[in-house]
């Protein structure tokens, strides 16, 4: 896959989440599987039980519930005591795992592109529903003391909260510059100790790390979260389009290899490529991780309304 060498790069939140879609995604809502504790009050509906305006079941007195909960209706008609229990609405913490190695900036459409325009998109659904949304950025280039572009482990941004918080998030997203290789293991061992609470979280990469992908995916869902990995490939990647005697070079390490392309190989990476994606696959199923490949020629609407919400991330 040849790597663009001036790539174009949106300058404006516009170009990331248009009105349209704007207009789609404020209709929808996270969802969580597990019963996950908020720190605030929120606009999710909680699989817990307590304290709200809407009521959801009853359950029978025992000694130490609150009095001011019981329903004295029934005790008039059963002479026997019940407690009313509520949906409790609790904030939601959404984590986004985004990849801005080198080998994510490859492709036409971009993979970095198409994972910056989903990660605006679901933020902007969990900011104007009051969830808590932050976004860990692995790779990717910084300006260093002396000016020049350098090799940054992670960049993140915390903690956002309320649709006003939109254009933070924009801002983040925007002067990202996807570079150099992922320490993928090292990345998820910091976001796994520094995250406080729980909460659901998306990893959007392509998963080719040469140090592998299991130890950091493990450490993600060991801190608790409800993981979901989407798995960005471009569409050169999955149908390559070369032939002939070729110098392939690593774009995030550097390493060279002398190939002549011929149809039994193009077939063999084909078949390796299908099995890497399937233990990948095997892998994110044994461990409760949802996870879904998708091209990057996929437009961000198909792979929020589609995709995601059939993997029951949204709703």
């Amino acid at each position: 896959m040849i790597k663009l060498t001036t790539p174009t790069r949106p300058t404006r939140l516009d170009e990331l989440l248009d009105a349209r879609f704007v207009a789609r995604l404020s209709a929808l809502d996270l969802t969580s599987r597990k019963v996950l504790a908020g720190k605030m009050k929120g606009e999710r509906r909680s699989k817990r039980r307590g304290e709200s305006v809407e009521f959801a079941d009853h359950r029978q007195y025992v000694v130490g519930d609150d009095l001011r909960h019981i329903d004295w209706n029934i005790f008039g008609r059963l002479d026997r005591l019940f407690l009313k229990l509520f949906l409790e609405e609790e904030d939601l913490a959404l984590h986004i795992v985004i990849d801005a190695s080198a080998s994510s900036d490859c492709g036409e459409p971009s993979k970095f592109l198409l994972m910056q325009r989903l990660c605006v998109a679901l933020g902007y659904i969990g900011l104007v529903n009051l969830h808590r949304v932050s976004v860990t950025a692995i790779a990717g280039l910084a300006l260093g003391p002396d000016g020049q572009p350098t090799p940054q482990l992670m960049s993140s941004v915390r903690d956002l909260r309320g649709g006003r918080r939109l254009a933070d998030l924009g801002r983040f997203m925007l002067q990202l510059t996807p570079g150099g290789p992922a320490s993928f293991t090292e990345a998820c061992k910091r976001i796994a100790i520094a995250r406080r609470g729980k909460g659901v979280m998306l990893v959007m990469s392509d998963f080719f790390h040469k140090e592998g992908y299991e130890t950091g995916l493990r450490l993600l869902v060991g801190r608790g979260f409800d993981v979901y990995a989407l798995q960005v490939l471009s569409p050169q990647e999955l149908e390559p389009d070369i032939a002939g005697d070729l110098r392939l070079k690593d774009c995030e390490d550097a390493d060279l290899t002398d190939l002549t392309i011929t149809a039994p190989l193009l077939k063999k990476y084909k078949q390796t490529l299908a099995a890497y994606c399937s233990r990948l696959r095997d892998f994110c199923a044994a461990r409760e991780i949802i996870m879904q490949t998708i091209p990057s020629s996929v437009q961000p609407d198909v792979v929020v309304l589609d995709y995601l919400r059939r993997k029951g991330l949204v709703q």
